[in-house]
């Protein structure tokens, strides 16, 4: 539904976002090195209109470390349980098997209780799914810890971010990714104008302003929980902003202003 189902369309579908006219323009080295990963904020809609805003997050992982990816993304279908990480086995896609980081995920129930292990919760969800090519095409091979959320509250998110933050201690070779598009079916300009006010609250990792903000403006966020999450794990371990590296709206792609989706592309550099 949200990419192609061969490798071959896959992986052109891939670098057709890089060097799009709202991509990055080129694709990435994808060469292994030792620099610690950026946290990230990527959009989840079909690739075709918002992969070229997610090549910007993703080509911030050329040249990192990446042992294992913690993809955060929010429960669409009101389906499991309030918080859930996929606790074993593989995820499949085009490009490949990525097994689940088990050792991980263990690590992380058993420093909050927020998190319950259960699979139900991501057997119709895409939000996680459709950020896994990309890191398939620019990191190769890693391990995955899928984390759904469908209790997006504010205080379930600090809970969230204070576990992740826990377990990044001594490890710096783990990408954090929360999955979210922005503002959902508005005209162009209004659209732009609302998410330009939760990304200067995003940029300045204010987790709780995200908040207030999504409920004064009225903006359709999707994945507000996963990103106040890394927001807030992030702010824990010492970061101070993040860097808004691209928005745009499915009428930048579509050409259609009437009713667009906003993507934006964050990057949230660990601290020195």
């Amino acid at each position: 539904m949200f990419y192609p189902s061969t490798r071959e369309s896959l992986l052109r579908e891939i670098e057709s976002s890089f060097l799009h006219r709202v991509g990055p323009g080129k694709l990435p080295r994808r060469l292994k090195g030792d620099k610690r990963p950026s946290a990230l904020i990527s959009p989840h809609a079909g690739y075709m209109y918002s992969g070229p805003v997610a090549a910007h997050a993703y080509a911030q992982l050329d040249g990192c470390r990446v042992e294992t990816a913690i993809v955060l993304g929010p429960n669409h279908y009101g389906v499991g349980t309030p918080v859930s990480i996929y606790p074993e086995g593989m995820w499949v896609t085009p490009l490949g098997e990525i097994p689940v980081d088990t050792e991980l995920a263990m690590k992380l129930s058993r420093l909050s209780d927020v998190f319950s292990l259960d699979e139900v919760s991501h057997e119709q969800e895409h939000s996680i799914e459709v950020q896994l090519p990309f890191l398939q095409y620019v990191v190769g091979s890693f391990k995955l810890v899928p984390i759904c959320m469908l209790d997006q509250s504010i205080e379930t998110a600090v809970r969230v971010g204070e576990a992740l933050a826990e377990s990044l201690k001594g490890r710096n070779d783990v990408a954090l990714i929360a999955s979210s598009d922005m503002t959902h079916y508005e005209p162009h300009e209004r659209a732009s104008k609302k998410d330009a006010i939760a990304l200067q609250k995003i940029s300045s990792l204010d987790a709780e302003g995200l908040y207030e903000a999504i409920f004064e403006h009225d903006i359709s966020m999707c994945g507000y929980g996963p990103v106040a999450a890394v927001l807030h794990a992030y702010r824990r371990i010492g970061a101070r902003r993040a860097e808004i590296l691209k928005y745009a709206t499915s009428g930048d792609v579509a050409g259609d202003y009437s009713a667009v989706v906003g993507y934006a592309a964050v990057k949230i550099e660990p601290p020195e």
